[in-house]
């Protein structure tokens, strides 16, 4: 008998019948999407870590921890001077 295939999806509708875990995975969550699009917004305009990191007055290891979503609290004052760097403008949306 073949074992039943787990599907992401399948598993994480259950996981976050938890109050617990949904709180975890939501927080998480925020973290990677915002990593992830820093990310993103730095290969659209074709610089590498170091050259964001001259541009924010940082390390290449600060970006590549923001990118990766080591670095576990960015402040506003980040973003904002992130967004500066990418000549965006940052804004926060509630939902």
């Amino acid at each position: 008998m073949k074992p039943k295939k787990l599907y992401f999806d399948d598993w994480l509708k259950e996981r976050v019948k938890s109050p617990a875990f949904k709180k975890a995975y939501e927080e998480e969550d925020v973290r990677a999407r915002l990593a992830l699009r820093i990310a993103e917004l730095r290969k659209e305009m074709k610089i590498s870590q170091a050259q964001l990191a001259h541009r924010l007055h940082t390390t290449q290891k600060v970006v590549s921890d923001i990118e990766t979503f080591k670095h576990a609290n960015i402040t506003l004052l980040t973003l904002q001077k992130i967004a500066q760097a990418f000549n965006k403008r940052l804004a926060i949306e509630w939902r």
